[in-house]
């Protein structure tokens, strides 16, 4: 790099720091929530019998927080590359095998980073341009990332320490770039909360879902033309598999018991909708079987060309009062598309898990 290449003063070691604290603070909560998310999606075997069900809306919320600091995060990386980019053009390109592992270091914290709020972004809208699998590899990208972080911050703490407290005046561009740089991550934050947070909905303007458009007034990812369940078998029955199996028709399953849920549907993409469900509780099904409060279930779908055909509900869940095989959905018989005749309703677990056009309930342990 020759010398007065970059005459820019923003591109100083305080501008980087500031900047960073707000990205660091950014990817932190983003990788945890998400971190959160992928546990509920797909819990270890030690963890699987305590998720945690209350508050009914906790994935709601930290699903929401972890799009919106992901959403936050773009222009944030944006202006720190910016920030510290005639760094990247120093030569000679390694001076020693420490600053070579450096220099290599930053190279896989940006790469990831780039990666990984890139395909978050794409998850957002459900456009997959990939060959690989977009939840696995989100996952181990994040930890890629936040490895990364770790590093970074370890090699450069003598520096972030130095420069962290303003030691000096600050220079009115540095004001004025870090004011852009709010306002800017502000902005995009609030047309984008909206599918998330009530109160921003009419700026709602860049997000992907509105959460008050769709059928019976709830969005919704897959369709039941898309997934192949828009005509339901005439001869429909609710299978319950147990110590004590058994099979109930619609007329039979509306004579049982109703119980009113008021539950949102929180969806892996960040939008959510609340809506009053009605129907049967799952543990009353399961009692009935003949199983223990403790039964894992798990849940089989009339779709049959999908990811979450059949899934599996850990035992809080099933025992959980709210947890219904809903019938109606603010008063109304279930539109085809939010799961008719029959789909799950859960507090605190991910949209995807909320199986829709349900016809088999299966003991498993």
């Amino acid at each position: 790099m020759r010398e007065g290449t970059f005459t820019s003063r923003l591109h100083d070691p305080r501008t980087a720091v500031v900047i960073g604290r707000w990205l660091g603070a950014a990817l932190i909560v983003c990788f945890v929530t998400g971190l959160y998310s992928h546990v509920l999606q797909d819990p270890p075997t030690w963890l699987r019998d305590h998720l945690p069900t209350r508050p009914a809306g906790l994935y709601q919320f930290t699903q929401g927080l972890h799009v919106g600091t992901g959403i936050a995060a773009i222009p944030l990386l944006g202006a720190k590359l910016w920030t510290v980019y005639p760094r990247l053009f120093e030569w000679p390109p390694a001076r020693s095998v420490r600053h070579a592992l450096e220099r290599l270091g930053i190279l896989l914290l940006v790469a990831s980073m780039l990666l990984e709020l890139f395909t978050g972004l794409l998850n957002t809208l459900q456009w997959y341009v990939w060959p690989f699998p977009f939840r696995q590899t989100h996952f181990w990208l994040a930890w890629i990332a936040l490895g990364g972080l770790l590093l970074h911050l370890a090699v450069k703490a003598p520096e972030i320490a130095a420069h962290w407290r303003r030691v000096r005046p600050g220079l009115t561009e540095r004001r004025a770039y870090l004011t852009t740089v709010t306002l800017s991550v502000l902005a995009v934050t609030a047309v984008t909360a909206g599918q998330s947070v009530p109160w921003l909905r009419r700026l709602d303007l860049l997000a992907p879902r509105r959460p008050d458009i769709g059928p019976q007034g709830l969005p919704v990812n897959r369709t039941a033309a898309a997934a192949g369940t828009a005509q339901t078998p005439a001869d429909w029955r609710l299978q319950v598999v147990g110590p004590r199996p058994y099979e109930l028709t619609m007329d039979q399953l509306t004579a049982l018991e109703q119980h009113d849920s008021d539950l949102p549907i929180a969806c892996v993409e960040g939008w959510s909708a609340s809506a009053r469900w009605t129907g049967v509780r799952i543990r009353d099904l399961v009692a009935r079987a003949g199983a223990p409060s403790t039964a894992r279930l798990r849940i089989t779908s009339l779709e049959t060309d999908g990811a979450y055909g059949v899934t599996e509900m850990e035992s809080a869940y099933a025992r959980d009062p709210l947890t219904l095989l809903a019938l109606r959905v603010n008063g109304e018989v279930l539109h085809a598309d939010h799961g008719y005749p029959a789909r799950i309703i859960a507090p605190g677990r991910p949209g995807v898990l909320q199986t829709k056009w349900v016809h088999r309930i299966e003991v498993i342990a």
